[in-house]
């Protein structure tokens, strides 16, 4: 257990921190779920509108540090490009 008052205070902080980020990546993780269900249907339209909530999800994550910056752009490229090949 944390001994000094600084310590006890992080503890508390790296709990909340801990809900926030737990919120945030489940979040980010339904939505791009979504994405994926609409892909697989073959359903372009919903997919493009699903892709609508997801990418703001992916970024905002990226933002707050829940996921690399780099990921985030992948998986939005990727979903994308998945999108893209369902018209052709």
């Amino acid at each position: 257990m944390a001994n000094t008052k600084s310590a006890k205070k992080a503890a508390r902080q790296a709990v909340r921190r801990t809900e926030v980020n737990k919120s945030r990546r489940s979040r980010m993780r339904t939505s791009v779920r979504n994405v994926e269900e609409a892909i697989a249907k073959g359903d372009q339209a919903a997919a493009v509108a699903a892709m609508k909530l997801a990418e703001p999800e992916l970024v905002r994550a990226a933002q707050k540090g829940v996921v690399h910056k780099n990921a985030a752009a992948r998986k939005v490229s990727r979903l994308v490009r998945r999108i893209k090949t369902l018209s052709a």
